[in-house]
């Protein structure tokens, strides 16, 4: 193989390498996070607190005894009864955001957190 060969192939190699990190960030960054929500009498318990910003899937299920919902970011689940679930699919931006539940007094109750989308 001539010296040339061997340079020009070694410079693509190091420009794969290069370039490879960048590639993977954007797949990361592309990708949505699903965060699972267990609800209950009177609490929320995510799996995850936080998450990258863009889109955010949360897979929520009323392990409780009566009907809860779940809201953020001005999306909200319908109204789950006992042993049902629900998905919402929402994109946040960097910040925190405020969840709930919209039944009268589950929020005073416990029924709400705070998640940060970063």
């Amino acid at each position: 193989m001539s010296k040339l060969k061997l340079a020009v192939g070694l410079i693509a190699a190091i420009a794969i390498l290069a370039v490879a990190p960048l590639a993977l960030a954007h797949t990361h960054a592309a990708q949505a996070t699903t965060v699972t929500v267990k609800a209950s009498e009177f609490k929320f318990v995510l799996s995850k607190k936080s998450a990258p910003h863009g889109k955010v899937t949360f897979k929520v299920t009323n392990k409780g005894h009566i009907s809860h919902d779940f809201k953020i970011a001005g999306k909200k689940t319908p109204m789950l009864s006992p042993g049902k679930s629900a998905t919402l699919k929402v994109t946040l931006k960097k910040g925190k955001y405020k969840y709930l539940c919209t039944v009268p007094g589950h929020a005073s109750a416990g029924m709400k957190g705070t998640f940060k989308a970063s």
